[in-house]
């Protein structure tokens, strides 16, 4: 079969199509350093490219929320430290007041103290990170700690919440968080349950024996109250009444124990956290890197393709020009 000068003209441009669409992928794929720039590119690798990255999104956001929940954590302990130390003054007080020989302004005074304590504790366990309550549960925005303007010691009923010195307005629900897909973390403590010494929280109304009322709350046994341990104790001192001082010593430890053991299981829980934070960006990397062998070009191989391809394209160039001048006054 004859090859006429058309045909000629139409291989050689669509050769030289072929080359500078090739040559602009290349430069293309240089300037973004990604080999898989469109699906085209490699059909087969939009697979596991779209799974990667989706298992990539999954893990930021696990390392957002859990760094998010490390700070809280890390602020609610230095909650806890000072609630510790509180709890370690009331008792260095009490123990001054049992074995001193005071005067009753002594009394008064080491008194006044212990009601400046219990507000310092107020304060601590009203205490918000970013503007959240940290100790309220999920009523966050709500101040979890007020002081009982009808609290009446001759009243005090462990059984009955209304009855003591400081009310709680939270709930009773602490957050999860999901630190591995199907693994959740308790990453809070509830005011109900560090400070007054219930795991649960009754919400209002309360008016039992009523089915459509809920009971009031009540202290758990073996737990404390310790805006109620600081009350009393401050009571007994003013009243001078040594054998509810003894008494309160013992509550006293045990009320600064509860706080102890529970700020023991936070921080169990926040290495647990700091571990998985450790495990995720572990798990980010090697899915940067699955990620990397089907996107991400090798540069040096592309320079030289280009290179290449650029010589091929000048020679093609040439080539075409060359065949473009020819005429039928040239085999006369």
């Amino acid at each position: 079969m004859k090859a006429t000068q058309g045909t000629t003209y139409r291989m050689l441009g669509t050769r030289l199509n072929d080359v500078a669409l090739e040559l602009e992928n290349l430069r293309n794929m240089g300037a973004t350093g990604k080999k898989l720039n469109v699906p085209s590119d490699d059909p087969a690798a939009i697979r596991p490219v779209l799974n990667t990255r989706k298992q990539l999104s999954n893990v930021d956001r696990y390392l957002e929320t859990m760094g998010k929940s490390s700070d809280i954590m890390q602020a609610t302990d230095g909650h806890l430290e000072h609630v510790e130390n509180i709890m370690q003054r009331a008792k260095e007080i009490l123990v001054n007041a049992v074995n001193g020989s005071l005067s009753n302004d002594d009394r008064t005074t080491l008194a006044n103290e212990l009601v400046e304590l219990k507000q310092e504790l107020i304060d601590a366990a009203n205490g918000n990170v970013d503007g959240k309550y940290i100790f309220a549960g999920y009523q966050e925005d709500t101040q979890p700690f007020t002081e009982n303007p009808s609290y009446d010691p001759a009243l005090y009923d462990p059984n009955d919440h209304r009855t003591w010195p400081v009310l709680y307005n939270g709930d009773e629900n602490a957050t999860y968080l999901e630190i591995t897909a199907g693994e959740q973390l308790q990453v809070n403590l509830t005011g109900n349950d560090l400070f007054l010494g219930t795991s649960t929280w009754n919400p209002p109304p309360y008016n039992p024996p009523d089915p459509a009322g809920n009971a009031p709350n009540a202290i758990e046994a073996g737990r404390y109250d310790l805006f109620a341990e600081l009350t009393q104790t401050e009571e007994a001192i003013r009243n001078n009444d040594a054998a509810a001082m003894q008494t309160q010593i013992s509550d006293l430890d045990g009320a600064a124990e509860q706080n102890r053991r529970l700020r023991s299981q936070l921080g169990n829980r926040a290495s647990r956290v700091d571990t998985a934070i450790r495990h995720q960006e572990s798990v980010s990397v090697d899915l940067q890197q699955i990620l990397s062998r089907y996107e991400d070009a090798d540069a040096i191989e592309v320079f030289n393709e280009i290179v290449q391809q650029e010589t091929a394209f000048q020679a093609a160039l040439s080539i075409t020009s060359k065949v473009s001048s020819l005429s039928i006054l040239d085999y006369m």
